[in-house]
């Protein structure tokens, strides 16, 4: 039997190779994804073991909730008078004062350089004018204010040399500093395609942290001591709220940070080489279904000898086996290739350190099993079907296609799977927590649809008769090949299927989230523009100053949060201008207003905190402020939050004499003449046209979440190809072997005056009418889980969320459906019209 199995899988090379790239095309993602994550997570771990090769003990601060009565207070710097302490310990040989912060270098021309919050700035800090941490390529290190060093990365990718003035900022107001030096350095976020400027320590100091205080202490031991003795002789001298951790802790924790963020990647792009290989399933189904059914004959007469049931289906698993293995190794290998591709394309963008190409066993197990698994699994219902044909009856011709029995129990069992998951999905809408019952319920409702395939294909297929009849013969005899075998039809059109709802549901689900917060934007936000950090750190009070004193400009209002203690719990306040805000903000109040929060200590609260504390218009409450002094404040008015309101909202003035550090997450500004590009020009140049400073209008940010939303529909449209590509070969596999089982019948149309142009023809009608069917139902079952998504989204807080119908790209999956099923026919329908016509008659 097993040479029996191998002999067919040489057979039939030329049936098996659809087969063969599906499965090949799904490992290869499969592979691909698991070497070229472990490769970044590899390089990344190397580069922050390096640099963490001079730090054995990091003294930090830490964060400190407090008592029930006390605020939540930011964590505190550390003294220069630790750092004294720290040099003296026994065992030290040396320590090094760290002080670093977000601060945002602009390129040549003045557009933001690296990537968002790695864009950092340090202090230098060395012995002798040299820190081991940072060696100088060329220049000087930063000796006094208004000079600072580039990493080596930084200055290759923008230009600037020793000598060269550059523009930064570090909280908002533009800053012009001369650069003195360039170094080369370890840090993983430079790696990562972050930038590192460096200050000279009293700068950094005041820019960073306060004078005479830094953000950390790093220790070197000596030799001898290990890193666990240091660290216990430095908690001796640690002031009150820091830490002392173990540099081996450090490199850990960094690791686990890179390994989690890679997992994210690696579970996204499994899941679409999932699906793929789910695609292919349909596809691998299909194919050893029709070689089961041309070898029936065959498979008769191994019975009729003496081959047991088991061992026909052994036969033909045996031949499953061996394709999935070969489509698995070649798979690999053109895995191994993507990974390649991938880590050449990042490091080519400057995104990730060197290192070497990660191929582990567990990659190389994974990529063989699944694809063996999936091609084995996908013949296992042929080659039981076949083993269970009587064999007498299978060499005479005579065993029938499925009974009335065996197909009323399949329309019963997909009714019954596809009630149960709309029935899942619908109830999940009302569900807050409703994410794994919505997804339990479409994988069901996707299961049963497939199921009921061939039930639904002679309706739909029928639907497109009037049409097909404008084709005349060949478009009859499309119809009629297209429903002969119901079963064939419904898994071909089923593996498009499921791509097309994926794709849809994703799109409709996109496009209702892009209003929704199109919506809240215009609806919440009344000022004519909103300025933040370009990554949304903290932004100096020194903004606003300036906007306020411009005559464009009639009003203004900060929002800058704090965290607190309010009856007990945690809580982020929110100061504002009292007298400005309700220009600005756009609020709909339920109960009160902003009536009384300028200049006294009334507050405004959003509805699901009041509800959650049980305040109303007039309730008072007690805040315990970060610097331990406690006030009582009255409800003034509750609302409607939304993401660009929400929580407690009081006037600045009673909240900023108690933040330990005065900043601002965002300045909301009104002006004389609206928004304008001209009004939008003189703001940005009167901030110094500062790259750190986005000041946008209300279109603006409706546009960048728009751009937002189309890169992650982009991501995804481009993974989910894969699972087009497979369903096309599907469709071409599908079309190639119903031409050889009806050679005959092509020949004997051929003898009586069908055309070539005209058998063409019926082979593309038959594969555009299979591919528009399962266009259909993807786009339509699509529509039905992105609704249903988008009324657990609404459910879950997006209140302004509704169903939105992208009628054009909807058009656009139908028209790719249709395009499909044109250019999967294109070798079928040539192969068909190229037929000898007095052979195809002879042939059995």
């Amino acid at each position: 039997m097993f040479r029996t199995a191998l002999r067919n899988v040489l057979a039939h090379k030329g049936r098996l190779l659809m087969t063969l790239l599906a499965v090949m095309l799904g490992v290869a993602f499969v592979a691909g994804t698991l070497v070229f994550t472990s490769t970044v997570s590899e390089a990344f771990q190397r580069s922050s073991e390096k640099g963490f090769e001079h730090v054995d003990v990091s003294l930090r601060p830490v964060g400190d909730a407090g008592g029930p009565d006390r605020a939540s207070a930011a964590p505190a710097g550390l003294p220069r008078e630790t750092l004294q302490q720290a040099e003296e310990l026994p065992g030290a040989a040396s320590a090094t004062g760290v002080v670093s912060g977000f601060a945002a270098l602009a390129d040549k021309n003045g557009d933001l350089v690296g990537d968002g919050w790695s864009t950092r700035g340090a202090n230098y800090q060395g012995r002798d004018g040299e820190d081991a941490r940072y060696p100088m390529r060329r220049g000087h290190a930063p000796q006094e204010e208004g000079e600072v060093a580039l990493d080596a990365r930084t200055a290759e990718r923008t230009g600037y040399r020793v000598g060269d003035t550059v523009r930064m900022s570090v909280s908002g107001p533009v800053r012009k500093e001369k650069v003195v030096g360039v170094f080369t350095t370890d840090d993983g976020n430079v790696a990562a395609g972050g930038t590192l400027v460096l200050f000279d320590d009293a700068t950094a100091q005041r820019l960073f942290a306060k004078p005479g205080q830094y953000t950390q202490i790093q220790l070197e031991a000596a030799e001898g001591t290990t890193q666990a003795a240091l660290k216990a002789r430095a908690e001796k001298i640690l002031p009150p709220r820091t830490e002392a951790v173990t540099g081996r802790k450090l490199a850990d924790d960094q690791s686990q940070q890179i390994e989690n963020s890679m997992s994210g990647m690696r579970t996204a792009m499994l899941v679409f080489a999932g699906i793929a290989l789910f695609v292919g399933i349909f596809l691998i189904a299909n194919t050893f279904t029709m070689l089961v059914a041309q070898r029936t004959k065959e498979l008769a007469l191994l019975r009729a000898v003496g081959a047991s049931r088991r061992q026909v289906t052994r036969s033909v698993l045996l031949e499953a086996a061996g394709v999935g293995l070969a489509a698995s190794v070649v798979g690999f290998g053109a895995g191994i290739g993507i990974a390649v591709g991938l880590r050449s394309l990042v490091s080519r963008l400057g995104t990730m350190p060197d290192g070497p190409l990660v191929v582990s066993l567990d990659a190389v197990a994974a990529s063989l099993v699944v694809g063996v698994a999936v091609t084995v699994l996908a013949a296992w219902l042929p080659a039981r079907r076949a083993a269970k044909i009587p064999p007498v009856a299978a060499m005479g011709s005579v065993h029938a296609p499925s009974t009335t029995r065996s197909l009323v129990l399949r329309n019963t069992l997909g009714a019954l799977l596809a009630g149960g998951g709309t029935a899942l999905v619908l109830a999940a809408t009302s569900r807050e927590d409703g994410e794994a019952m919505m997804g339990a319920g479409a994988a069901l409702l996707l299961v049963g649809v497939f199921v009921l395939t061939p039930l639904l294909s002679r309706p739909l297929i029928a639907a497109a008769a009037p049409v097909l009849r404008l084709f005349r013969v060949s478009g009859k005899l499309a119809r009629r090949n297209a429903v002969r075998n119901p079963r064939r039809t419904a898994t071909t059109a089923s593996a498009l299927m499921v791509g097309l709802t994926l794709v849809t549901g994703f799109t409709v689900v996109a496009s209702g989230v892009q209003q929704a917060i199109e919506k809240m934007a215009a609806e919440s936000v009344a000022a004519d523009y909103t300025v933040s950090m370009a990554n949304f750190t903290p932004l100096s009070p020194e903004v606003e100053g300036k906007l306020k004193g411009l005559d464009e400009v009639t009003a203004t209002s900060p929002m800058r949060t704090t965290a607190a203690r309010v009856d007990g719990r945690n809580r982020q306040l929110t100061g504002v201008n009292g007298e400005t805000v309700d220009r600005l903000l756009s609020l709909d109040f339920t109960e009160g207003s902003w009536s009384g929060v300028a200049g006294g200590t009334k507050a405004v609260v959003d509805a699901d905190t009041a509800e959650e504390q049980g305040w109303k218009a007039g309730s008072d409450f007690r805040v315990a402020y970060a610097d331990g002094s406690r006030e009582t404040l009255t409800v003034a008015g509750v609302y409607d939050g939304s993401e660009f309101a929400r929580g407690i909202m009081l006037d600045a003035s009673t909240l900023t004499p108690h933040m330990p550090r005065v900043t601002d997450m965002r300045v909301l500004v009104e002006t004389d003449s609206g928004p304008s590009e001209a009004t939008r020009d003189t703001l940005q140049k009167e901030l110094g046209n500062n790259p750190a400073l986005q000041v946008q209008d209300q279109e603006d940010i409706s546009e960048g979440i728009a751009q937002l939303v189309s890169v992650l529909l982009n991501v995804l449209y481009g993974l989910l190809a894969m699972a087009v590509v497979v369903a096309v070969l599907g469709v071409v596999n599908t079309l190639a072997m119903s031409v050889f089982e009806r050679g005959q019948e092509i020949g004997m149309l051929r003898a009586i005056g069908l055309n070539r142009r005209s058998v063409k023809r019926m082979v593309r009608l038959e594969s555009l009418v299979i591919s528009l069917f399962g266009g259909v139902l993807g786009i339509g079952l699509g529509v039905f889980l992105g609704w249903a998504a988008g009324e657990l989204i609404a459910s879950t807080g997006m209140d302004t969320y509704a169903l939105v119908l992208p009628w054009d790209r909807l058009g656009v999956f139908l028209a790719l459906a249709a395009l499909v099923g044109m250019l999967a026919a294109l070798w079928p329908a040539r192969r068909a019209s190229r037929l000898d016509i007095l052979q195809a008659i002879r042939t059995e």
